[in-house]
């Protein structure tokens, strides 16, 4: 097996595309659009640094998706993941393993990320493409912007399922394959995963395996983190599952935190955006969706609102939607302010090599062109 550290071609092209626009969600901002993104990662023997890069690049690609827009309105990004090529997965299922599906649950993506491990096995490209086509509920508007990047660095067409075959199935729902060769250019290209970007009408990415994540610090990090904090403190957790949902929020603070202070700021900044939704467990969410708390019963509130009456509850929820929604303001801002250090910072330390990062930013670009999306 060939060792690699790489994920971050996909995430670090995406991360320039990063932006702090305020989110504060209203209905009228959202587009009934998705944008949906499969990752299909390679967990086989060696592939703890794919693993790695994946957890550190998880906000900066959140953040990216954010700034996408369909006629002026934000579209509704779902991610899903799978793991291919670890030989603790089942033979029958051609070591293949849907981790997630099309979701909108960031945190549990986060959490998810977080319990990956590496095993020695066979890489069947084209069984995965095809069980990602097959398996996932893809939607089916003509403005749906639908990719999957495959990433792994063993030759593209083994298994007994042919690649093309199911990148023509992939092509046959709108889903543009993109495919990312951990190695070096011929390589890649010898191994075919190039043909099968070719295929896919995607584009072919090879990365040098030695890359590592670099981040860079800005004076705006602290502060932005400082507001996480405060930002936790409005959400109301409801139902059955509502205090588990509210812990494993702090604990994908703790996981972000683990990885650098960088990652974790930009896990807060995502936390401040449109994107980052929790209907299912947050009151207000749930509110904000809904316009109405209809679905919920006495039995789903919590303690301390459980004697309140329901124009009672509902000022209490909207005391914590404009707080909410001044904390988040208060990222965006800071958020733009950090971009712009980064982006001039990363300019004074191009070192001249090959930089991947703006080839996947360009192919973004371009998929979100063909869509009739725009970048804000």
């Amino acid at each position: 097996m060939k060792k690699v550290k790489l994920f971050s071609v996909l995430l670090m092209g995406l991360f320039l595309f990063n932006c702090g626009n305020s989110n504060s969600k209203t209905v009228n901002d959202k587009s009934d659009s998705k944008i949906q993104v499969a990752l299909l990662l390679d967990t086989s023997s060696s592939m703890d640094g794919l693993i790695d890069q994946a957890k550190s690049r998880l906000w900066d690609i959140v953040n990216t998706l954010t700034t996408l827009k369909f006629q002026g309105k934000t579209p509704t990004v779902e991610i899903a993941l799978y793991e291919y090529g670890n030989n603790g997965l089942s033979e029958k299922s051609d070591f293949i393993r849907q981790v997630t599906p099309m979701t909108t649950d960031l945190d549990l993506l986060s959490e998810v990320l977080f319990t990956l491990r590496t095993n020695g096995g066979l890489e069947y490209c084209g069984a995965v493409i095809q069980e990602a086509v097959n398996k996932l509920d893809w939607g089916n508007k003509k403005s749906d912007m639908k990719l999957i990047y495959i990433a792994g660095n063993e030759e593209f067409n083994q298994g007994k399922i042919s690649y093309k075959e199911a990148i023509s199935s992939a092509l046959s729902k709108g889903i543009y394959v993109n495919t990312i060769y951990c190695g070096d250019n011929k390589t890649g290209i010898r191994e075919l995963w190039k043909d099968g970007a070719d295929c896919g009408q995607g584009k072919y990415f090879n990365i040098d395996y030695s890359n590592k994540v670099q981040y860079i610090s800005t004076p705006y990090d602290d502060k932005i983190s400082e507001y996480n904090i405060r930002l936790n403190s409005t959400y109301i957790a409801y139902g059955s599952k509502g205090a588990e949902k509210q812990m494993n929020q702090a604990r994908q603070d703790e996981n972000a935190k683990s990885i650098s202070k960088e990652n974790h700021t930009a896990r807060t900044i995502s936390k401040s955006k449109v994107i980052y939704k929790n209907e299912s467990w947050d009151l207000v969410d749930l509110y904000d969706e809904k316009q109405s708390l209809k679905e919920i019963s006495k039995n789903d509130l919590p303690k301390e609102l459980k004697d309140k009456s329901e124009t009672e509850i509902k000022a209490v929820i909207e005391d914590k939607k404009k707080e909410r929604a001044n904390i988040q303001k208060e990222i965006a801002d800071l958020a733009k302010k950090r971009q712009e250090y980064i982006d001039n910072e990363s300019k004074k330390e191009n070192n001249g090599e090959d930089d991947l990062g703006k080839a996947i930013n360009a192919s973004v670009i371009a998929f979100a062109k063909v869509k009739g999306y725009t970048i804000e």
